[in-house]
C-alpha cells in the first residue's frame, strides 16, 4: 500500500494523485455520456427528429452499458487500469464525434448506441483505487471517486448549453458534443503519462481466466449463471421497446434476431463459465482460497436499487416537478438539479460511513432510509408546498447516493484479482435497474412508480441480512506462486 497515510484532498501526490486522476478520468466518461440530454432540443430541431426518435436515443444511450461493464471489468483485472482506461477515454472520442457530425436519426442511433461504452468506464477506476488505498480508507477514497466523478452528468447539464450558446447557430450543439470528445481523447494521454496500477513493489493480481468469472464452489457456480439472467432480460426489454409494438425503430423481423442472439450468447457465457469453473466439480477448491459469490449477489442487489433508481429518477424528475407543481421547464430543471448535486458529498459520506462503522451496519441503515425516502416521494402531490417537496426529493437521493458509496466500499474487500469483474457485475446491475425502473413508469403513474422503487428496496433490505462483513484477509496468489495476504478488516 501507498506510504503516505490518511486523505489529504489538497495533496496531489501518491495515492491521492491516482484518487484525483481517476475520479477526473469518470468525470469525463459521465460528462461525454450525457452530453445528449441537455442538448436535446437543440439536436432534436437540427436533425429534425420525433419524440419518439429521441426517446429512442435515449434508450439506445444505455443499451451498451451493460454488457460493457461486464467486458471491461474483465479486461481491467486482465490487463490493468492505465491501459483500459486509456484506450476507453481515446476510442469512446470517435462516436462522440460520430455524434457531433450526424445528419440523420440513423447515424446519431448508431453513434449514440456505441457511446455506451463510455459508460462503462467507472469500473476501470474501483480496481484502481482499491490497489491504492488500505482497507480502513478504501469506502471514502471509492466515495470520493464515484461520487465526484458522477458529477459530470451534471456538470454537462449546467454547461454545455451555455457552450453551444456561444458558438451560436443550428450548429452550436454538435460544436459542444464535439469539446467533450476532444477532452475525452486529450485526457487519455494525460491518465496514460501519470498513472500507475500499483504503489511501488505491489503486484498486480490478475486472474487465471479471462472468459467468465471464477467462482469457488459447487453453489455459487449455479449462483453465478442465475445472476446473469436478469442482465438479459434487461437487453430484451429494451429490444422490445425498440419493436414494432413500441418505438417502432426495429422490424419485427430485427427482433426476432436480437432475441435469438441474446439467447445464444446466454448459451456462449454458459460454456464459458464451465470452461473457467468446471474443474470445481472434480476437486473441491482449498478453503484458503475460496470467497462467497453471495456478497456479489447482494451488492448486485443493492445497486440495482440505488443506482438504478438514480438513473431512472434523474431523467424523470424534471418532468415530475414540472407536471406536479406546474413549474416551467427551466424551473423544473433547476429544482431536480438538487438530486445531482447530493452526489458531490453523498457517495463520499456512504463510503466513509462504512469505514467508520462497518460496512454491513450502515448498508443496512441506508438501505432503510432508502425505501422510507422513496415512499415518502410516492407521497408527494400538488397540495405539498415545493419547499417540502425539494427536501424530500434531496433526502431521498442521499440516502440513494450514499448507499452506492457504501456498496462500492464493499466491491473491491471480495476478491482482489476480481475486483474488476465484480465491479463490472454490480456495476451492469445498476444499469439493469434503471431499464426496468424507466420500463416501469411507462406502465404505471409517477407515485406507484416511486412506491415500486420502495418496494424493491425493501427486498434489498431482505438481501442484505444475508451479507457478511468483510473480516480479516483475503489471500491471492501472484503468478510466481507466492501467497499475499491482503487485510480487508481491523484484525
Amino acid at each position: 500500500m501507498s506510504q503516505s497515510s490518511g486523505l489529504n484532498l489538497f495533496s496531489f501526490s501518491g495515492k491521492m494523485k491516482i484518487l484525483h486522476l481517476s475520479w477526473i478520468a469518470f468525470f469525463i466518461t459521465f460528462a461525454v455520456w450525457f452530453n445528449f440530454a441537455p442538448l436535446l432540443q437543440a439536436v432534436k430541431a437540427s436533425l429534425g427528429l420525433t419524440t419518439e426518435e429521441v426517446k429512442t436515443l435515449l434508450i439506445l444511450n444505455v443499451a451498451f452499458t451493460i454488457p460493457a461493464r461486464i467486458v471491461i471489468g474483465m479486461l481491467t483485472d486482465k490487463y490493468g487500469p492505465r491501459i483500459t482506461y486509456t484506450a476507453l477515454l481515446a476510442v469512446c472520442s470517435i462516436p462522440c464525434f460520430m455524434f457531433a457530425v450526424a445528419d440523420n436519426f440513423v447515424q446519431a442511433a448508431i453513434a449514440r448506441f456505441a457511446l455506451g461504452l463510455i459508460g462503462a468506464g467507472f469500473v476501470i477506476g474501483i480496481r484502481l483505487v482499491s490497489e491504492w488505498f488500505p482497507h480502513n480508507e478504501l469506502g471514502t477514497a471509492e466515495g470520493i471517486y464515484g461520487g465526484w466523478g458522477n458529477f459530470g452528468s451534471a456538470a454537462a447539464a449546467f454547461t454545455l448549453p451555455t457552450v453551444a450558446v456561444m458558438f451560436g447557430g443550428d450548429d452550436g450543439w454538435r460544436y459542444a458534443m464535439g469539446i467533450t470528445g476532444f477532452i475525452s481523447l486529450f485526457y487519455a494521454f494525460i491518465f496514460w503519462a501519470n498513472i500507475s496500477d500499483t504503489p511501488k513493489g505491489s503486484t498486480y493480481f490478475r486472474p487465471k481466466n479471462l472468459g467468465a468469472m471464477e467462482v469457488t464452489s459447487k453453489g455459487d457456480f449455479f449462483f453465478l449463471i442465475i445472476m446473469k439472467l436478469p442482465m438479459y432480460f434487461a437487453l430484451a426489454v429494451l429490444t422490445w421497446k425498440l419493436s414494432p409494438t413500441g418505438v417502432k425503430l426495429l422490424s419485427q423481423n430485427v427482433v426476432t434476431a436480437i432475441y435469438v442472439g441474446l439467447a445464444i450468447l446466454y448459451v456462449y457465457e454458459l460454456i464459458q463459465v464451465w470452461k473457467v469453473n468446471g474443474h470445481i466439480f472434480k476437486e473441491p477448491v482449498p478453503e484458503i482460497h475460496r470467497y462467497s459469490f453471495k456478497q456479489v449477489a447482494v451488492l448486485n442487489i443493492l445497486y440495482f436499487a440505488t443506482f438504478g433508481s438514480e438513473l431512472a429518477v434523474v431523467s424523470m424528475l424534471p418532468l415530475f416537478f414540472s407536471e406536479t407543481f406546474e413549474l416551467d421547464p427551466v424551473k423544473a430543471g433547476l429544482v431536480a438539479s438538487a438530486y445531482a448535486f447530493m452526489n458531490l458529498m453523498s457517495r463520499p459520506g456512504g463510503g466513509w460511513l462504512s469505514d467508520k462503522f462497518g460496512r454491513k451496519p450502515t448498508l443496512l441503515i441506508l438501505t432503510a432510509g432508502l425505501a422510507v425516502g422513496y415512499f415518502l416521494m410516492g407521497s408527494v402531490d400538488s397540495t405539498w408546498p415545493l419547499w417540502l417537496a425539494v427536501v424530500a426529493a434531496m433526502t431521498c437521493s442521499f440516502f440513494v447516493q450514499s448507499g452506492e458509496g457504501a456498496v462500492f466500499a464493499v466491491v473491491p474487500l471480495i476478491k482482489r484479482r476480481l475486483t474488476g469483474q465484480i465491479a463490472g457485475m454490480t456495476g451492469a446491475y445498476g444499469n439493469v435497474g434503471a431499464v426496468i425502473y424507466l420500463t416501469v413508469l411507462t406502465l404505471v403513474d409517477y407515485s406507484q412508480f416511486f412506491y415500486v422503487i420502495a418496494a424493491t428496496a425493501v427486498l434489498g433490505f431482505v438481501a442484505l441480512l444475508f451479507l457478511d462483513e468483510p473480516k480479516g484477509q483475503i489471500t491471492e496468489v501472484a503468478e510466481d506462486g507466492s501467497i499475499t495476504m491482503i487485510d480487508v478488516a481491523k484484525s
